[in-house]
Order: structure tokens, then C-alpha cells, then sequence
């Protein structure tokens, strides 16, 4: 079953993570464009999703992460965790809290 693209509430988090992203960062113009391909793809991803079963990693998620991988040139899935986990440029990109789980 496709899982929701929601974003996280922060519960103890002052700060987003889209607060510590510079305001001339070149991802910042990327991810409106990003979020808009992503958009149009929405209901593609909605049919070859089960209705049924537990929610999945929303593609959306998965697909911003993969696009940094690229842009980074972080070799490995491991390493991608591992940036996603404690970059908060990266969790800000990917539609992540400061204190969402990452990987699980």
C-alpha cells in the first residue's frame, strides 16, 4: 500500500530543518520543480500501488533522496542513510522533521 507524502510535525524541535537551508542554496530552487514533477506523477504512482496492506515509504521520499544521491555523488545506499540521518539540508529535501526516523 502506497504510504502518504506527509510531512512530520516536530514535537521537542524549535527549528525546521528548512530553516537551517541557506535562502540562496541551489536546492532550493530545485524542489519546487522537483515537487511539481512529482505532483503530476501522483496519480501513476496511486495505480500500481496496493490499497491494501501497510503503508510503504512514500515514493515521492524515496525519489527526492535518490535525486541527491545524484547530485551529491554519495556512492552507496548506506552512505545516503547516513547523510539523510544527520543533514538536515538533505532531511529538509527529502520532506523530513529534525526528529523523523530515517531508514526504518
Amino acid at each position: 500500500m502506497r504510504g502518504a507524502d506527509r510531512q512530520t510535525g516536530t514535537m521537542f524541535s524549535y527549528l525546521s530543518p528548512e530553516a537551517l537551508v541557506p535562502m540562496d542554496h541551489p536546492l532550493r530552487a530545485i524542489r519546487p520543480l522537483v515537487n511539481a514533477a512529482l505532483d503530476r506523477l501522483s496519480g501513476d504512482f496511486d495505480k500500481i500501488y496496493s490499497r491494501v496492506g501497510r503503508d510503504s515509504i512514500p515514493p515521492e521520499k524515496l525519489l527526492r533522496a535518490l535525486l541527491l544521491q545524484a547530485f551529491f555523488g554519495v556512492r552507496s545506499e548506506r552512505q545516503l542513510m547516513e547523510q539523510i540521518t544527520y543533514n538536515m539540508m538533505f532531511r529538509w529535501f527529502v520532506g523530513l522533521s529534525m526528529d523523523a526516523p530515517c531508514g526504518t
